[in-house]
């Protein structure tokens, strides 16, 4: 799988994201993270894969995930917007936007607006055709 912020050889990433595979904005919006590069090791990995489904354990439900999953080394996961907030400081303007969080009522209207979009995520964008691999779920 693709991996930013590696420095040669073989290591184990920091984060692991898991996206929802089919949804355009999603994988659309992890080329653009593997594009951008940053600081922190991530793995991207869809979240229609079995490796996903291990991953999450008993956080797995078959179908169309509600929200993005960040797995830490540690096996922490975060959901939804909180998945992306240790990718931030790694890339270009991410403190600013850390900053701007930290304002009063600016969090909870983040959470909003990432309720909103990946609710209507494949109405607003659109689906990604199936690959058909046989290692999906």
């Amino acid at each position: 799988m693709a991996e930013i912020g590696q420095k040669g050889g073989v290591s184990r990433p920091e984060h692991t994201l898991i996206y929802d595979g089919a949804c355009r904005l999603c994988v659309t919006a992890k080329a653009g993270l593997e594009k951008l590069g940053g600081a922190p090791t991530v793995r991207f990995i869809p979240y229609q894969s079995e490796e996903a489904a291990c991953l999450l354990g008993a956080d797995y439900r078959p179908g169309r995930p509600d929200v993005a999953f960040l797995v830490e080394q540690d096996g922490r996961i975060s959901r939804g917007l909180d998945a992306f907030l240790p990718l931030l400081p790694g890339l270009r303007g991410g403190r600013f936007w850390l900053a701007l969080l930290k304002v009063p009522l600016a969090r909870p209207m983040a959470w909003l607006v990432y309720r909103v979009v990946a609710r209507y995520r494949y109405q607003l964008f659109g689906r990604v055709p199936s690959q058909g691999s046989s290692k999906d779920i």
